[in-house]
């Protein structure tokens, strides 16, 4: 996509939101079934993804680990806003790979030590880029990426949260 194609598609969205701001807050939602065994299906849109207990904590490895689809989500939502960024700042970016990798102490987890944290102690973003661009304007790429990437920036500052239960069964 070429710079001026993206702002054809955004600057239209970008006035609609100044215009209303409400109409800028959308809810994103997401479900699972509990299945056959410890795991619990999700629809991503386009498939069905099954998670289930990762091998350190007694799965078999057969079903996705939530763990690493939070990280999958991460390199996708940086690798996509990396993409609007440098279209954007007209910044050429021929190919490149991002990786995320995180640390978890399974001790947590399993309630093996109080002490250990459950959930990841360190989460890492790495970006391997194709491109002829100085290193300021690619300092400035991964900086504005940082900036706008959406599951980043949740992680990195999360939202409010709330969990409740529901007294009805499901038939």
């Amino acid at each position: 996509m070429q710079r001026d194609e993206l702002r054809s598609l955004q600057d239209p969205l970008k006035q609609q939101y100044r215009d209303d701001p409400a109409g800028a807050m959308i809810t994103l939602k997401a479900e699972g079934n509990l299945g056959e065994g410890i795991t619990c299906s999700v629809s991503t849109g386009r498939a069905i993804a099954t998670a289930g207990l990762h091998p350190a904590t007694g799965g078999d490895g057969l079903s996705l680990c939530s763990g690493d689809m939070l990280l999958e989500a991460l390199a996708a939502c940086a690798g996509v806003t990396l993409g609007a960024v440098a279209t954007s700042l007209d910044i050429a970016v021929r190919g490149g790979r991002v990786r995320a990798e995180g640390d978890l102490d399974f001790r947590g987890t399993l309630s093996v030590a109080k002490e250990a944290p459950v959930g990841f102690v360190a989460i890492r973003l790495f970006f391997d880029l194709d491109s002829d661009a100085t290193d300021e304007q690619l300092d400035t790429l991964i900086r504005l990426t940082e900036r706008y990437c959406v599951v980043l920036q949740t992680i990195a500052r999360p939202p409010s949260l709330t969990v409740t239960r529901s007294a009805d069964a499901i038939s």
